[in-house]
């Protein structure tokens, strides 16, 4: 999988530029607001059809612009693909791939696939449990479609259910509407852990492994854990669709009494230890950094067995929060797909990668 260039329009910092990329180790460098973390992810919204950072697609389209343009050229799976997204204030967005358009994001993710690791992914370790769903989401949509339609229908049906709870209560004629929206949220969070029990079964023992390799003598753990109805999560959604229904059945008058949903997939987490503790309350700043790299390390090769190539690895301002030990352990892993870093200085890190420099400043990219 490589990306050949790119072409930006109004899209966040740049205001219309072009460049094109080694396919092997791109380090981009630049003062900080420059634009460094902005191009990163315009490669990740190609691969994925979303930002890593922008919660709408309005942020990621510059203040002077009523819309934006991102395009980009490469190969992937022996077949060249152009890949175009045009990105509306207050209308829906176009996307196309060679020309074909799409009509989701769902369709569009597959075309590429990216591995992101940022500063925020540490919070997988320390934060909630919705950023690990988030980690697990945004792996498995771009190597199970599936997965990516039945989590959009899962967030509608889910919306749906929370706003008749909080409704209910000034208005009970909503209430024959519940039933249904506990069949729609259970059909697709069957489907939601089904998957991510699967994914977690891979993740979990290459995760464990290359965490050990880092030489700290720790023990990494990773657990999937949903609704305690559920017996075997890793079983057909059709075995685990009534298990969910009778956990509904029994969260019943507890929804209608906090008018919130309690029950289903929205709840599943992602359980690290090391050495047996609960990573999220007792890791140090230093095995917190070690978990997440080991995790996402995990999550680059598991895309590379999946899909028979290597996908895109975004690593952005990652390696300063490292120490030289750690960051040779990255460096070293990461040759055989094509790889973008970014970074403030770029002497270090291009000599020991040999990696092509792209320099952004202004909103241009030189290089």
């Amino acid at each position: 999988m490589r990306l050949n260039s790119m072409a930006l329009r109004s899209f966040r910092s740049y205001t219309d530029c072009e460049t094109e990329f080694s396919g092997g180790i791109n380090v981009i460098v630049g003062k900080n607001g420059q634009g460094k973390t902005n191009l990163l992810e315009a490669i990740y919204l190609i691969a994925t059809g979303r930002g890593f950072k922008a919660r709408s697609d309005k942020e990621l389209i510059a203040f002077s612009s009523q819309d934006a343009h991102v395009s980009a050229r490469g190969v992937s799976g022996d077949r060249e693909r152009r890949v175009e997204l045009t990105l509306r204030r207050g209308q829906r967005r176009d996307m196309s791939v060679n020309g074909v358009k799409c009509r989701t994001a769902a369709e569009l993710a597959g075309n590429f696939s990216a591995v992101l690791f940022c500063p925020e992914d540490l919070n997988m370790i320390r934060g909630g449990a919705s950023e690990r769903r988030r980690l697990m989401d945004m792996c498995i949509s771009q190597l199970r479609p599936r997965y990516a339609a039945a989590l959009a229908s899962f967030s509608r049906a889910y919306e749906g259910k929370t706003r008749l709870l909080r409704d209910c209560g000034e208005n009970p004629g909503l209430l024959p509407l519940l039933e249904e929206y506990d069949l729609e949220t259970a059909k697709y969070g069957a489907i939601l852990i089904h998957y991510r029990a699967n994914f977690v079964e891979r993740l979990a023992p290459e995760a464990g492994r290359i965490h050990g390799e880092f030489g700290s003598g720790e023990r990494l753990e990773l657990k999937y854990k949903t609704v305690d109805t559920v017996t075997d999560p890793k079983a057909p959604p059709s075995a685990i669709l009534p298990e969910l229904l009778e956990h509904q059945r029994t969260h019943k008058d507890a929804e209608l009494a906090s008018h919130m949903c309690l029950s289903g997939a929205h709840k599943d987490d992602l359980e690290i230890d090391i050495n047996g503790c609960a990573a999220r309350a007792f890791a140090s700043q230093g095995q917190t950094r070690t978990a997440a790299l080991s995790i996402k390390l995990a999550e680059l090769n598991i895309h590379r067995d999946t899909l028979g190539e290597y996908p895109l690895l975004l690593l952005d301002d990652v390696l300063s929060e490292l120490d030289e030990g750690r960051q040779d352990f990255v460096l070293n892993r990461i040759g055989g797909g094509q790889v973008f870093i970014t970074c403030c200085e770029d002497e270090r890190v291009s000599d020991r990668t040999g990696g092509r420099v792209l320099t952004v400043d202004g909103g241009r990219i030189y290089g």
